[in-house]
This record gives C-alpha cells, sequence and structure tokens, in this order.
C-alpha cells in the first residue's frame, strides 16, 4: 500500500473576519489580505513538513495547482516538487496535478516533468487535472473546451515521452511542427500517471480505459461518493475486460491523530471547520461548476455529491460522514482499515495539515500518524492485498 502525505499549502495566516466580507475565497478575495512576509514563512514550514513526511516513512509527498485563492497558495507545483527534489531521497514526488487545459501549451509540462524525474532519478509520480471551475474563471478560459483540450494535450504529453523526436503533432487544439523533448523522462516509458478528480464520469472512464489504467484518485469527498465513483471505476474496467488493481484506486483525504478521541476533536476541530467552512466551503456553484464544464449526467452527480458536502456542519459531522477521520490512534486506525476492506482502494493520500491547523499541532499529527496508524495500515493491507506491488 502506498502511503503518502498531501498538502495544500494554504495561507493559514488568513484574516478569517476581513475575508467573510467577500463572497468567496476564490478569484474575487482581494490579494491585498496576502502578506508576502508571513507567506515566506509558510513556504518554508511546509516544505520543511513535507521533508519530514520522508523521515517519517510516508511513500511520498503530494503538491497540486490552484489558482488565485487562499485555499492552496501553489500556483504551480512544478517549482514545489522542484524545490522537494533536491531536499528528498527516498519518497515519491506526486504532481495532482498540473492543469492541463490552463498551461499555456502541454510540451512545457512534458519538460518539466521530465526534469523532475531526471533530477531524482526516477521518483516522479505525473498527476493530470483540468482545474476546478474556479480556475476557468480566474484564466478566463472556455470550459465548454477543456475536457478536449485536455485529452488532446494529454496524448501530446505521452506521444513526447515515449516516440522517438522529432516528429510532428496536429490536433485541434495544438500544432507542432517539432516534437523531440530533452530531456527525456528517467522513468521508461514514463512516469506513473495519476488522475484526481471530484467523480466525474468522463474522468472515471479516461482513467480506467485500458489503454491508459491509470490510477483514479478521488479527493476530498464523503465516503459513500469514494466508494461510489472507485465502484465505477472497478466496474468500468470489467467491461473493458480486465479486472482492476489496487494500485488504480487512491483516495486523498483529511485526517487528524490525537492522543484520545476527545482532545483529537478539541485540537483540531477549528482548523478543519475553517478549511471546510472559509476557505472551500464559500465557492458560488458557478464557480464550482461553470456551465459546459462537464456533461449534464457527470454535472448532475457532482453538485449531488458535494450540496452537503459545501453546507456548514463541524468537524463530527465530518468525520460521520467519512469525508476526514478524527480520533485517537485506534479510532483513526480502525476507521480506515475499515474503509479500505470495504473499497479496496491501494493508495491513501493523507492531508495532515489543513486550514489553519498550526506547525506544533501539524507535527504531532504526523508523527501519531507515522508511528501509530501507518504500520496498523501496512499490516491490514498486505493482508488483504498480498504483496501487490502499488508504484
Amino acid at each position: 500500500m502506498n502511503i503518502m502525505m498531501f498538502h495544500l499549502m494554504p495561507y493559514a495566516d488568513l484574516d478569517l473576519e476581513e475575508s467573510e466580507k467577500y463572497p468567496s475565497t476564490w478569484a474575487t478575495l482581494p490579494n491585498r489580505l496576502y502578506d508576502p512576509k508571513k507567506g515566506h514563512l509558510l513556504y518554508n514550514r511546509y516544505l520543511d513538513e513535507l521533508e519530514y513526511a520522508e523521515k517519517l516513512g510516508f511513500d511520498g509527498v503530494c503538491v497540486n495547482e490552484h489558482h488565485q485563492t487562499a485555499y492552496g497558495i501553489m500556483p504551480s507545483p512544478i517549482v514545489t516538487a522542484a524545490a522537494l527534489s533536491r531536499r528528498t531521497t527516498k519518497a515519491k514526488i506526486a504532481i495532482l496535478g498540473s492543469a492541463l487545459p490552463l498551461r499555456t501549451h502541454p510540451l512545457m509540462v512534458a519538460e518539466e516533468h521530465s526534469m523532475i524525474d531526471n533530477i531524482t532519478g526516477g521518483r516522479l509520480i505525473s498527476g493530470f487535472v483540468r482545474g476546478i471551475g474556479a480556475e476557468y474563471h480566474v484564466f478566463g478560459t472556455n470550459p465548454t473546451i477543456s475536457l478536449e483540450r485536455f485529452q488532446q494535450a494529454h496524448d501530446l504529453i505521452i506521444r513526447a515521452w515515449t516516440e522517438p523526436g522529432p516528429f510532428e503533432y496536429h490536433s485541434k487544439h495544438y500544432h507542432v511542427e517539432y516534437v523531440n523533448v530533452w530531456p527525456r523522462p528517467y522513468q521508461q516509458p514514463h512516469p506513473p500517471i495519476w488522475i484526481p478528480s471530484q467523480g466525474s464520469r468522463e474522468t472515471v472512464e479516461f482513467a480506467s480505459h485500458p489503454s491508459h489504467k491509470y490510477t483514479y484518485l478521488q479527493t476530498f469527498s464523503p465516503i459513500k461518493a469514494v466508494e461510489k465513483n472507485l465502484k465505477l471505476y472497478q466496474d468500468m474496467a470489467r467491461g473493458f475486460g480486465y479486472t482492476a488493481s489496487p494500485r488504480q484506486l487512491g483516495w486523498a483525504t483529511p485526517v487528524y491523530v490525537g492522543d484520545s478521541d476527545e482532545s483529537a476533536f478539541a485540537e483540531c476541530s477549528l482548523h478543519y471547520e475553517n478549511f471546510r467552512n472559509k476557505f472551500l466551503g464559500r465557492m458560488p456553484l458557478e464557480m464550482l461548476m461553470p456551465p459546459g464544464y462537464t456533461s449534464r449526467e457527470s454535472a448532475k452527480a457532482i453538485v449531488a455529491a458535494k450540496v452537503t458536502a459545501h453546507d456548514k456542519f463541524d468537524t463530527r459531522r465530518a468525520h460521520e460522514m467519512g469525508m476526514m477521520t478524527c480520533g485517537s490512534v485506534d479510532t483513526v486506525a480502525e476507521t480506515l482499515i475499515g474503509y479500505m476492506k470495504a473499497i479496496g482502494f491501494g493508495n491513501l493520500l493523507t492531508m495532515l495539515q489543513f486550514g489553519t491547523l498550526p506547525a506544533d499541532l501539524t507535527r504531532r499529527n504526523m508523527e501519531r500518524f507515522a508511528e501509530g496508524v501507518m504500520p496498523r495500515l501496512r499490516a491490514a493491507a498486505k493482508e488483504l492485498h498480498g504483496d501487490a506491488v502499488f508504484a
């Protein structure tokens, strides 16, 4: 089983009272609320936390991409991954992911990912995403062509990584006379590809297609939505004529481990509720799901799952819904093992810092998880999956 640490790098020093004057923490929140001196400290703190995850025995560290928001001050996961590439030696570095339709050119993504794969000697996991709806407002990008651009950018990157160049590539959105990527990726034929998603049917079908068999990663959703979409992947795989392996199924979720159930909720509740209700929850529906971003069928399914998820609620309710896991070592281990056995995922991405959770609680959370929960998860996964390879 792969157990990794995922970090959003939120702007934890946000003036929450002032931010309430604006309709969202995405796109419209004035950047005068960002203090670069505090940002300097936060960036270095967060990088330290990811480096510490390797020392604690996590299989990998995960970074991602968001734009013009306090939710995550990581507009370029390439920069973050590059910073980590020379400060880690064993952990996989997962870029989850590069938003292909929002990037100027997919060959830049191919080159940059190849660089990191070479620097790390093959420790890169490449994640490709379409970017959430708010980011199409940020860049003024037409959401109705998002899926087309994503698929064509993906195809160009894969061909650039796997076919000898130079060669020509022409599609509706990209025309290149010379595809000839230097450097080529260290891993052959290319780094593993993971596809994070909120549950679009088109994305699940794309990831599970037999020409891909990519790891599908359900992100920050109630456990019922996680189970539904990972089961959908498994069903689609069977429809394509193969059985999905645990390494193709993943879940990213916030986790907090305390000395006891009561102390865990006491320590993390304010910070988790800031994350859900202030950093993430205040996003108008038209930003979350701009018209044309997904098919009508997928839009209905995502909205149905997210209506409850984006209501204001407390941490105990979130734990009960399986949107996050909070409690003692025993509670967290038993809960996550139960989910794993029920759903069969082989990749667990733990978000051990969220919202305004301070550095001292983040470190203690990481340590309790690594020392008390992780060994039990690995033992349960070995019992369930045997010696299956998850890399």
